[in-house]
């Protein structure tokens, strides 16, 4: 190994040691209560205090509209012959089986609308609630919930997907 690997692997192991040391130190904050390291307090959480500027609360960007998500997604479904709520976007997937479905659905050459879930944990909520799936990628055909990834696999392997495409798009 190269004096450039070596440097490499040392500052790698010192990246993993310093994780492993702000896990300790978190489970050690949850359980006394307070997470202070070199003299800071951390939080994960976003404080409601009345001092803090607009600028830097949350915001929902359909807050000052009438649209709410699940109009979004009602909207999605109606308006898309193929929609898919999945992880990333279908030129680049952010996990195998939202990477899976989109090459099975590439198979048919019929254009693919999505939403990248990972984008808004809101939607990812109101898509969840809408089709009453718990797992992501979540695809519709023709206003229609099919599943996920597994199932569209298995309709694609024995013809199902086929024919539900062909009447998707005769329509």
């Amino acid at each position: 190994m190269g004096r450039g690997g070596a440097i490499s692997n040392m500052l790698l192991n010192n990246f993993r040691s310093l994780q492993y040391t702000s896990r300790s130190a978190a489970a050690a904050a949850s359980a006394s209560g307070s997470f202070l390291r070199h003299g800071m307090r951390f939080s994960t959480s976003v404080p409601n205090d009345p001092d803090t500027h607009d600028d830097f609360k949350p915001t929902n960007k359909l807050e000052n509209s009438d649209i709410t998500l699940k109009d979004i997604v009602e909207q999605d479904v109606k308006d898309n012959h193929v929609m898919i709520y999945m992880k990333g976007d279908p030129e680049q997937p952010r996990c195998g089986f939202s990477s899976l479905a989109v090459r099975v659905l590439s198979e048919y050459r019929v254009p693919i609308h999505s939403r990248n879930i990972l984008e808004d944990p809101e939607l990812k909520n109101a898509v969840k609630a809408f089709s009453m799936w718990p797992t992501f990628p979540q695809i519709f055909i023709n206003g229609e919930f099919v599943g996920g990834s597994d199932i569209i696999l298995n309709m694609h392997q024995n013809g199902e997907l086929k024919e539900k495409i062909k009447a998707t798009s005769s329509e």
